[in-house]
């Protein structure tokens, strides 16, 4: 009878680990999908300006600081956000009132144009495509966006 218990635990045991190898093994599946789409880092060397959202964590790997310096590429990312529905609500909004303090500035302007591809820039020089990820990670990365657009307007 005790062994027949102990196969039933280790049985239980195996399933409960197959199943979180399962999850873990996702996991890594979608960091490193992410990771190849963030490769195409920006090299130029801006000063961040970022809030304390900045350093977020998403998908296992740092979201690019946005900032003062980045207000452009947020408000690109916003657009992108909104037309693919990842975003609704002030999200247009607060995208306008970032376009209105970027008016005449090329580089943020060809920022703007970049981040309504899915290219958002960060000001610590790392960016991130956002076309290349799962819908569920690009929800929170447009948040992640719209919290730190929002304290810049």
């Amino acid at each position: 009878m005790h062994v027949r218990s102990t196969f039933v635990a280790l049985a239980l045991l195996a399933a409960g680990a197959s199943a979180q190898a399962n999850n873990l093994l996702d996991q890594l599946k979608e960091q490193a999908g992410a990771a190849v789409n963030s490769q195409g880092s920006s090299s130029s060397s801006s000063s961040g300006g970022g809030s304390a959202l900045s350093n977020l964590s998403l998908g296992g790997f740092k979201m690019p600081a946005v900032g003062s310096s980045t207000i452009g590429s947020a408000a690109g990312v916003l657009e992108y956000c909104v037309k693919n529905n990842y975003l609704g609500g002030d999200a247009a909004s607060v995208k306008d009132k970032l376009l209105a303090k970027i008016t005449g500035q090329k580089k943020q302007e060809n920022d703007f144009a970049s981040g309504a591809k899915g290219l958002l820039k960060g000001g610590d020089g790392k960016s991130l495509n956002l076309k290349g990820l799962s819908s569920k990670v690009k929800e929170k990365a447009c948040d992640y966006v719209l919290k730190n657009a929002t304290s810049l307007i």
